[in-house]
């Protein structure tokens, strides 16, 4: 009788189960029904980048030493590398030497003629006023004479004549008394100076071509890439190192047109970065850019029968907050 009643009760239960049973596969398969309706949720990506700063040589020379190495932190004016160029040390000292040439020149028409000069000048002025006076008194003798029919006036006029050479030649010499006194003229001491400054330029100019051999970093951040080694020639204008800023990060993402009206310039909206870990909080980001691509996206009907192609637009959004451990290369994702 027992087992007869416990054959029973199973026989009961079995359809209870298979209907509770149904009823979950039902459910679950309603359930899947119902999220495959519903749309899934659009994922905006980007990445981020920051400002990069191409440091490049203004003279061509030879690499002496390269002073940093990619992952460095350096600061602004810190050396880069140092190079060495024969051609800048040769100008430097021709300019150099020319600058001296140019002083000395400068100086002596500032200075004017030496003292032994103006004495030698000053005794050749009163060598000459000597014989002007003697001649004069000669000429004075020589016309008494003439006067009283004792000389002839042939020698009157040749007494004359060396009169006037003697007193002339006294003028002369005083002129250059005068000269050797003053000095150059104020043209030439200017034209001397000017010359002058011109060299200076030419030295300074030299000077410059020579710091440049020691390349510095203009701005602070972290270095990139190294380009050159020690040994290569580095042209002019030709990127040697890459220096990156990472206090100056934005994120870039690529937005179809019907979708840019929530990232307009000046709104603002949260993403996240995976690679800082599942623990990273959401940073915030205020859009400051906005341009459309060159190439087209692919082409969508807007509607049946016409339609437009949508294109894509560039966005650039810069954190509202710095946010630690960021890096240039880095995904952002938009819910």
């Amino acid at each position: 009788m027992l087992l007869e009643s416990r054959m029973s009760d199973r026989r009961k239960t079995l359809p209870l189960l298979a209907i509770v049973a149904g009823l979950v596969v039902a459910g679950l398969i309603g359930w899947g029904f119902w999220r495959a309706s519903r749309s899934a949720p659009e994922v905006f990506q980007g990445q981020m980048e920051a400002k990069e700063t191409d440091i490049a040589a203004k003279i061509p020379g030879r690499i002496a030493e390269v002073l940093v190495r990619e992952g460095d932190r350096i600061a602004a004016g810190a050396p880069i590398l140092r190079m060495a160029s024969p051609e800048v040390d040769a100008k430097l000292a021709q300019a150099t030497a020319a600058q001296q040439a140019a002083q000395a020149v400068a100086k002596k028409a500032e200075a004017g003629a030496r003292p032994q000069e103006i004495e030698m000048a000053r005794m050749q002025w009163q060598r000459a006023e000597t014989a002007a006076e003697l001649a004069r008194k000669s000429f004075d003798r020589v016309e008494g004479l003439a006067r009283d029919g004792l000389v002839a006036a042939q020698k009157r006029d040749e007494a004359e004549a060396n009169w006037k050479a003697s007193r002339d030649a006294a003028v002369a010499a005083r002129a250059q008394y005068d000269l050797a006194r003053q000095g150059a003229r104020g043209e030439d001491r200017a034209a001397a100076e000017a010359q002058a400054r011109q060299v200076a330029g030419v030295v300074a100019e030299a000077q410059a071509a020579k710091a440049e051999t020691e390349l510095r970093s203009p701005v602070a951040g972290e270095v990139a890439k190294v380009l050159a080694r020690a040994g290569e020639l580095v042209p002019q204008g030709v990127a040697a190192v890459t220096v990156v800023d990472l206090a100056d990060q934005w994120v870039v993402l690529n937005v179809r047109e019907d979708r840019l009206s929530r990232f307009a310039v000046g709104q603002e909206f949260d993403a996240r970065l995976p690679a800082l870990g599942p623990q990273s909080a959401t940073a915030r980001f205020k859009v400051t850019y906005s341009a459309p691509l060159p190439d087209f996206a692919t082409w969508r009907a807007t509607r049946a029968g016409a339609g437009f192609d949508v294109r894509t637009f560039e966005v650039r959004a810069r954190p509202l907050q710095p946010i630690a451990g960021a890096r240039p290369g880095m995904s952002v994702l938009v819910d």
